[in-house]
């Protein structure tokens, strides 16, 4: 009943499955305490971006964790405002400033900002291949972006995050994903909360000493995404990590598919104005 912790992106990069994402998450000591409470857990996959504005704290959080910075899997994103090639550069050297870092493990377009994503994604190209991002790739990408970026890429994205939860289940985009190789990572993979109390998932959860939480979880692992739940305690942290020990059966897993209702949380990535 072994699940793989990690998965191997299509550049050879290895990433953990489970991670912590810090969105929404306070610089400062709510973010450094997080992320040492969930690498000292046995988290190794930390999720931040220039717009959280806690980059820095992170940076923090991975040093006072003890655990070796070869250990962990670093992901961060560039903003909007800072979209467009020299900017795109310039905009990366700040957020390896920030975090204290040598190199980012994945560097990820934030939104698909029209008219500037191609030339950001020539700029992360060169920081790719210059070695100071193990990896690249997008997030809030639907099919027809990536599309439009693959007329010009010479490199294809490696990951797209994208909203993915129980009531969003993106299966057309997760199967165009699946055939080009790029591997769907899920953020407000609990649907922000709104979701635990729904009779299925925690009718699930009964079934194997488990919470609704850890319910969603473990259907994101088993449907071979990327998860980064967020949370700012430590309690919660460790039980959201808590998902090795079981396994949902085809039907739980149909069950959860079936609440699927394509209703989105956050911004559609074709009408965003930030």
């Amino acid at each position: 009943m072994s699940l793989e912790k990690t998965k191997e992106l299509a550049n050879g990069s290895i990433i953990p499955r489970l991670g912590l994402g810090v969105w929404k998450v306070q610089d400062g000591e709510e973010a450094v305490n997080s992320v040492k409470w969930a690498l000292q857990a046995g988290y190794r996959l930390i999720d931040t971006a220039a717009a959280y504005k806690n980059e820095a704290s992170v940076g923090e959080g991975i040093r006072a964790s003890g655990v070796p910075r070869e250990k962990i899997f670093v992901t961060t994103k560039l903003w909007n405002a800072d979209q467009g090639y020299d900017s795109t550069l310039k905009a990366f050297d700040e957020s390896l400033t920030k975090l204290g870092l040598d190199y980012i493990d994945l560097y990820l377009i934030h939104w698909p900002v029209e008219g500037k994503y191609k030339d950001s994604w020539r700029a992360m190209e060169e920081i790719y291949k210059s070695g100071r991002a193990k990896a690249i790739g997008v997030s809030n990408f639907h099919e027809h972006h990536i599309k439009d970026l693959l007329k010009e890429a010479k490199v294809v994205p490696m990951v797209d995050q994208i909203e993915l939860h129980p009531t969003l289940t993106q299966e057309p985009l997760r199967k165009f994903l699946a055939a080009n190789k790029i591997a769907v990572e899920a953020w407000s993979p609990l649907g922000q909360g709104k979701i635990l109390e729904e009779p299925i998932l925690v009718e699930i959860g009964k079934k194997y000493n488990k919470t609704a939480a850890q319910v969603i979880i473990r259907w994101h692992l088993q449907s071979d995404s990327i998860v980064i739940p967020k949370s700012v305690h430590e309690e919660r942290i460790k039980q959201n990590f808590d998902v090795f020990d079981f396994e949902l059966t085809d039907d739980d897993i149909k069950r959860i598919d079936e609440l699927n209702t394509n209703e989105r949380l956050g911004p559609d990535p074709d009408n965003f104005d930030f």
